[in-house]
């Protein structure tokens, strides 16, 4: 299988680095507006230069390969996904942007044949594989909580914060609702809102409510699963900052100013750590309540002599983990959520199980 990759940016690059250590991709091709990319660490990948806002550099590059993936800035899918579609190319991205997943829902039900898979990556996409597998192996579930945290190793600002992927999906998180689970229903949440506290090994973190997190989750478990969301975590403090710059001073309105700021004025951190957890407490078959979890505290590493941080690493994993099983048509067509891949063929692929498994 011969895959394109739009956006040579560090995830595109970590996603170009894990597939071609896979049998099962015979190519990888990297597109990307900018002509200065680094290659450092790729051995068999090519680069090709295209302007995904011009439709014939767009539909060209996409019909030379048999998947597309989008590493792409959050606002720039639809029209991936557009271009995909008019070719019958299978499309999977990492976007948390609820409006884009509703508009590839649309193009998948015109394009019957072809997979569209979003939402692929860290959260959206492994919290959903585990939290939605968690969930489903009870016969009734009171609870099902899912919350990640992106996180520098240490920080010293106010923020306790430092920046480790995209600034636009950052910001965009925290500037849009999300959704969940509350009675059975499906409600509507508030960013940074729900705040709460988690300790895990010892560190204290606070989590509160982000958008995209949650996926197509809701819509699944409606009426089996009485409580169900996602939260972002942070190290205490940061939320309040957060808050008082999008709500007080009133900047949600103006994401790309806020994200300006941020790219020009908080630094970019390698010592990252990735901590994912997934909390589920129902009852078994026979009635027992019972309480079952899945908690890691993920880190970076050095793949093929290039070095990757954590959130580079898991989020790669997450989208060549669901390549992988696309690949071996253990996805069907169509528009294909993330809580319907089976845990245990998730952490049966090769880097899906190298990064969450161990």
């Amino acid at each position: 299988m011969k895959i394109g990759i739009v956006g040579a940016g560090k995830v595109g690059g970590t996603i170009a680095t894990l597939l071609e250590s896979c049998a099962f991709c015979r190519g990888v091709v990297l597109a990307d507006s900018r002509a200065n990319i680094d290659l450092k660490g790729l051995k068999k990948a090519r680069f090709k230069r295209v302007d995904v806002q011009q439709p014939a550099e767009l539909a060209a590059f996409v019909a030379g390969v048999d998947a597309i993936v989008s590493a792409a800035p959050y606002f720039l899918n639809k029209t991936i996904a557009a271009a995909c579609a008019q070719a019958g190319v299978s499309y999977f991205d990492l976007t948390e942007d609820v409006g884009t997943t509703h508009f590839i829902r649309e193009l998948a039900a015109k394009s019957p044949e072809v997979t569209f898979m979003p939402q692929c990556g860290l959260a959206p996409g492994a919290i959903n594989i585990v939290g939605g597998s968690l969930a489903s192996s009870l016969d009734q579930v009171r609870l099902c909580e899912m919350r990640v945290g992106a996180l520098p190793g240490d920080a010293s600002n106010q923020m306790k914060y430092y920046l480790s992927w995209s600034t636009a999906g950052l910001i965009n998180e925290y500037c849009q609702v999300g959704e969940a689970l509350f009675g059975g229903k499906h409600v509507t949440t508030m960013p940074l809102d729900g705040m709460e506290r988690i300790t895990i090994d010892g560190t204290e973190y606070e989590a509160f409510n982000t958008s995209g997190g949650v996926a197509t989750m809701c819509e699944t478990f409606a009426g089996k699963v009485q409580e169900l969301n996602y939260k972002t975590m942070r190290y205490p403090g940061h939320r309040d900052l957060m808050k008082f710059l999008l709500h007080d001073l009133n900047l949600a309105p103006r994401q790309e100013l806020v994200t300006q700021i941020f790219d020009q004025e908080v630094p970019l951190t390698e010592n990252d750590v990735v901590v994912f957890y997934v909390n589920v407490i129902g009852r078994d078959a026979a009635g027992g309540l019972k309480q079952r979890s899945f908690i890691k505290k993920l880190h970076g590493g050095v793949i093929h002599g290039r070095k990757l941080n954590a959130i580079q690493l898991t989020t790669a994993a997450g989208i060549v983990g669901v390549l992988e099983l696309f690949a071996k048509k253990k996805l069907g067509p169509g528009f294909v959520k993330q809580e319907s891949v089976s845990l245990k063929n998730f952490l049966g692929t090769r880097w899906g199980g190298r990064v969450y498994g161990k």
